[in-house]
């Protein structure tokens, strides 16, 4: 295993590029999204494994849904798949899953799934994997502004009371550090709406490779350059 002089504490991975390597390889698009379930699995396992405490990933954004409909269904079957076959040894890792995102406007049996999911790993006090599904940043900071709005009708907060870690413990990472480190593979440069207000300081890196190419070694010289990188948070 490599050694790190400086990890993150939260890793977000925008997990882009599944539809360019299927391209590539002259097959549906369906199975570029299978493949990088693929390096999925192995980039959680060396997660948790090396103490990372918070991994954020963004599978599924509201923005999605206006994909063609096969590939949507592609991606809703996905979601049964990994749960189904990664649950055991997630729990067994004392990962606990927090799911981001409007789990309610999901299909019945993805719906049925994450809250299980949810709940069975609920109090492991392992690496906390986050999956972001019917996801969208703008979305959260308005659900979190209006759950502190109905705190201040209803007379439990005064409006001057609101700063950022109130509107923090509204968020669906409360309880979490923010990002330090955000990876977007396959070489895009734009956050598309995710951890808007998590990703204030965060560091962010572009790798060229395609998400279903992304192995431990280019994790590796992810988390080395972030290594490399002296954060200031605005201070000199």
């Amino acid at each position: 295993m490599s050694t790190f002089e400086k990890l993150p504490r939260h890793v977000a991975i925008i997990m882009d590029g599944n539809g360019r390597w299927a391209k590539k390889h002259k097959l549906k698009v369906a199975m570029g999204h299978r493949q990088g379930t693929e390096a999925l699995r192995s980039i959680i396992r060396e997660s948790s494994d090396l103490g990372i405490e918070a991994l954020s990933l963004y599978a599924f954004s509201t923005e999605n849904w206006k994909r063609e409909a096969q590939e949507v269904e592609a991606l809703m079957g996905l979601i049964l798949e990994f749960f189904a076959s990664e649950i055991d040894e997630l729990d067994e890792k004392n990962v606990c899953i927090r799911i981001l995102g409007d789990k309610d406007g999901l299909p019945q049996r993805q719906r049925d799934v994450l809250y299980d999911a949810e709940e069975r790993t609920g109090q492991n006090t392992g690496l906390k994997l986050n999956i972001a599904i019917n996801y969208g940043g703008r979305a959260e900071i308005v659900r979190a502004s209006q759950a502190l709005a109905k705190k201040a009708l209803a007379g439990e907060i005064k409006p001057e009371e609101i700063d950022e870690a109130m509107l923090a413990r509204e968020l669906y990472t409360k309880d979490l550090p923010d990002v330090d480190l955000l990876i977007r593979t396959s070489g895009e440069m734009r956050l598309s709406n995710f951890l808007l207000y998590q990703c204030a300081y965060a560091e962010f890196l572009f790798p060229e490779v395609l998400w279903p190419d992304f192995d431990l070694a280019a994790y590796h010289e992810a988390l080395h350059a972030f290594g490399n990188r002296e954060r200031r948070f605005g201070g000199r």
